[in-house]
């Protein structure tokens, strides 16, 4: 059993803390079955975090006054636990000016003010970022770097002016960390689709008014997708429901189904429409984390086991997510073998990833199995580089 979350009783082997938040995946073998969950959840409080997908349910509590209630209905439809799939990986910074780094994120990410000093996405979808004191020299250019895409007029109210780059997307904060902020796009010309933007992920985001309106899409969303053979991601919040196809899956090539996505965009407008939901078309965010590397395969292959994330299915493509896709998509591309100073130094960005307690050994040793190195550890954490020195710190979920 993880750590203890107060209101849990017999139905706690379900819950593992991670990150902070009393947190359950239930396996489900159906996005329908997922969304009968969902509106047995919202029921019992509007504030639940859950995100539907068409291999189960996660679940986040603020305390653990429903994890009794949510495993029971979980039970009662068949649905099992599996807290061995919990983790949450956020991005750290090191500044020795963190004021200074917190509003050139806020502004580019729209985040809220997270407890400890960094932000954190008020959706709850991407990674947190966290931003701690460093008394260390700046280095060369660092060999992680943030893509951020958002609807083209929020990039154009920045007002971050002229990006560098190949495709003029690049901007960099007062430490020089750099972020690609990538303007989006509509989902096809017509108006059958004019409620989706594309921010690699084809996505829609529904205001609803009352729990039976944001039920009632979040079912005929999962409906059609089951129909279509498609895995949409389904996120609920208070008052807001998230449909998205996940990074390039409403392209033909990514998801490799006889299935044109935009028909199936087009069915889920016009049922949210018929149910009363308005899109925002504003909310629509992507983040995803990029890394340099001169040997690409080993580097990726440290991360796919050090994560249990999944390699992209197209030839010739390097990224790697979550198979549940609830956290963010890693990218890689090619570094020059000639950088050397740039090979060698320290990055002063890298990865956090909390797990549940009694599953952290297992996953620093998997992660140093597949190549990684332990610099240093204490107590509920360690510290390990990947084959070219990237950094993944794993912590204890509390």
């Amino acid at each position: 059993m993880g750590t203890t979350v107060p209101g849990m009783t017999e139905n706690g082997t379900d819950w593992r803390v991670v990150d902070g938040v009393a947190t359950a995946w239930f396996d489900a073998p159906s996005l329908s079955d997922a969304a009968a969950l969902a509106r047995r959840i919202v029921d019992l409080s509007a504030e639940i975090v859950v995100d539907l997908r068409a291999t189960g349910v996660r679940v986040r509590l603020d305390s653990g006054e429903h994890a009794e209630a949510v495993s029971a209905a979980a039970q009662d439809l068949g649905l099992a636990g599996d807290p061995a799939v919990l983790q949450q990986l956020s991005v750290v910074f090191e500044s020795a000016d963190p004021t200074a780094l917190k509003q050139f994120w806020q502004r580019v990410l729209d985040d809220a003010a997270g407890e400890d000093g960094g932000l954190e996405d008020p959706l709850r979808r991407d990674p947190a970022v966290r931003i701690r004191q460093s008394t260390e020299p700046l280095p060369l250019r660092n060999r992680i770097h943030l893509d951020v895409v958002r609807p083209a007029s929020a990039v154009e109210q920045m007002g971050l002016g002229e990006g560098s780059g190949p495709y003029g997307v690049c901007h960099t904060d007062p430490d020089g960390n750099e972020v690609d902020l990538v303007p989006g796009d509509a989902l096809g010309d017509g108006i059958d689709t004019a409620d989706w933007q594309v921010v690699f992920s084809a996505m829609a985001c529904y205001r609803t008014t009352s729990l039976t309106q944001q039920r009632d899409l979040a079912a005929a969303a999962a409906a059609l997708a089951d129909d279509a053979g498609f895995p949409l991601l389904v996120d609920l919040r208070p008052g807001l429901v998230i449909i998205d196809s996940g990074k390039d899956q409403w392209e033909a090539d990514s998801h490799g189904l006889e299935l044109d996505f935009t028909d199936l965009a087009g069915s889920i407008q016009s049922a949210a429409r018929e149910l009363g939901a308005t899109a925002d078309p504003g909310l629509p965010r992507f983040t995803q984390l990029f890394l340099d590397a001169a040997d690409v395969a080993a580097v990726r292959q440290f991360w796919v086991a050090a994560l249990g994330y999944t390699p992209d299915r197209r030839a010739g493509v390097a990224d790697i997510h979550d198979p549940r896709r609830l956290n963010p998509v890693l990218v890689f591309q090619e570094l020059d073998a000639a950088e050397t100073d740039r090979r060698r130094q320290r990055n002063r960005i890298y990865f956090e990833l909390a797990v549940p307690s009694d599953l952290a050994q297992t996953r620093v040793a998997t992660a140093l199995a597949a190549g990684g190195r332990l610099l240093d550890e204490s107590q509920d954490r360690w510290r390990v580089a990947d084959p070219e020195g990237n950094e993944l710190v794993i912590v204890i979920g509390a």
